[in-house]
């Protein structure tokens, strides 16, 4: 009861006098009678009022069927103009390391309103006179929208061909999109996905930066002529337009899918597409996801290792070449890697069911399987932004290339080990 009632204020109108709202530079509106409203009527929304006290709010994530705490909000504010309203969350303290992120055009365009507007577990904002609209986030959003306006920019051609993977439960399309050799047989095969957990949302831009990498710069070409790239935007596509946190979502959390019989559409489609199209020539596959709120390795970018021994010399081996390379997004070292059998990285904490990396791993020919994690906001004093997330997919996709030509070039992918043999080029 306590959750449908939840919902359901999170979508009515909340309205208080404008005299109660207003402070002392904003006397001049208080005389009309506008409406605060704040709701998350929206592709993407989320959000708990609990209630309005003076010119405060008191709201929390809206967790479904995640069934502890999680962090993932994102709501409108509309009749605030002139107003300075302080956002005190009533469930932990679900703001990141640059504070909430806004947006002003509807959800366009964001930006991050900065630690200094935040105090424990509260943020304050000014509105604008003008201010018809705000948008506030937990991160910056990305949905099927911003999906379909990337692929406006980057049409169908001899080196993109998007498909449709599988529908949803509610009927929605789970969209892929293959990328790089397309004709013929490529020598080697890339698998990417995202949104295993509805909420993390930067790992979709550092997608965007790779596909832009292998269509557009010219010391990719070799990609483009020896590698098709299997790419799946939104493995949760349910959760990332309804708005939920994904994470340990029950009965099962979607990255946890991968063993006996799954029960979401997109990782049981999965399994069955991946074996048949990799055809033994499948090398990488990494999962990209984001870390928690702020703090210490929430702050960087870090692959997470699989039990794979070799494996995760392989992701050794990447993790050299990508930070080797200039930086041109986010910073990287490969000392925040966080191998299987550290911190969280264990079995115990992994719980049941088998992750997308682990079922990867087993796949014939793969080299490289891994989770990596991408900061929401903050990577070593780097402004996590939509730029420098799409600017570091450009530093992965080298990194990859060099990888996959120094395995074609004969080295042993899996060294002195060779478990389970070498990259066949």
């Amino acid at each position: 009861m306590e959750l449908l009632l939840g919902r359901i204020l999170a979508f009515i109108l909340l309205t208080v006098p404008a005299t109660a709202l207003a402070g002392p530079t904003t006397t001049r509106v208080a005389t009309t009678r506008e409406s605060l409203r704040i709701d998350a009527a929206f592709p993407g929304g989320n959000i708990i009022v609990d209630r309005i006290d003076g010119d405060r709010v008191f709201l929390r994530p809206d967790r479904r069927d995640t069934p502890r705490f999680w962090f993932y909000w994102y709501f409108r504010v509309r009749g605030s103009a002139g107003r300075t309203i302080t956002f005190t969350f009533t469930d932990g303290v679900p703001i990141g390391a640059r504070g909430p992120a806004v947006s002003m055009d509807g959800g366009r365009t964001w930006r991050w309103l900065g630690a200094e507007a935040v105090e424990n577990a509260s943020f304050t904002y000014a509105f604008a006179r003008d201010a018809d609209e705000v948008r506030f986030c937990f991160t910056i959003p990305y949905l099927e929208a911003d999906w379909r306006a990337f692929l406006g920019r980057h049409p169908a051609g001899p080196h993109l061909e998007t498909a449709t993977l599988c529908r949803t439960r509610k009927g929605r399309n789970v969209e892929c999109l293959h990328v790089g050799r397309l004709g013929g047989s490529p020598a080697h095969r890339v698998l990417l996905t995202a949104r295993h957990h509805a909420c993390e949302t930067i790992a979709d831009f550092v997608l965007e930066g790779i596909v832009q990498s292998v269509l557009a710069d010219e010391e990719q070409a070799w990609l483009r002529e020896n590698v098709e790239f299997l790419i799946v935007p939104f493995v949760d596509k349910d959760g990332v337009e309804d708005g939920d946190q994904g994470k340990l979502r029950a009965p099962r959390d979607p990255n946890r899918d991968y063993a006996g019989e799954s029960i979401y559409p997109a990782t049981q489609a999965i399994r069955e597409l991946v074996p048949r199209w990799a055809d033994g020539r499948l090398r990488v596959a990494i999962d990209l996801h984001c870390p928690y709120i702020r703090g210490g390795r929430n702050e960087t970018v870090f692959f997470v290792g699989v039990p794979d021994a070799a494996i995760w010399r392989n992701v050794g081996r990447l993790s050299a070449i990508l930070e080797s390379l200039p930086e041109k997004g986010l910073p990287y070292r490969a000392s925040d890697n966080l191998p299987f059998g550290q911190e969280w990285n264990n079995r115990e904490k992994m719980g049941e069911g088998k992750s997308f990396a682990e079922w990867a791993a087993e796949l014939p020919g793969v080299e490289v399987a891994a989770t990596l994690e991408v900061a929401y906001a903050n990577v070593h004093g780097t402004t996590v932004t939509p730029r420098t997330a799409r600017a570091f997919g450009h530093d992965l996709a080298r990194a990859i290339r060099l990888f996959l030509q120094q395995a074609a070039a004969g080295r042993p992918a899996r060294g002195a080990a060779g478990a389970r043999g070498e990259v066949r080029p």
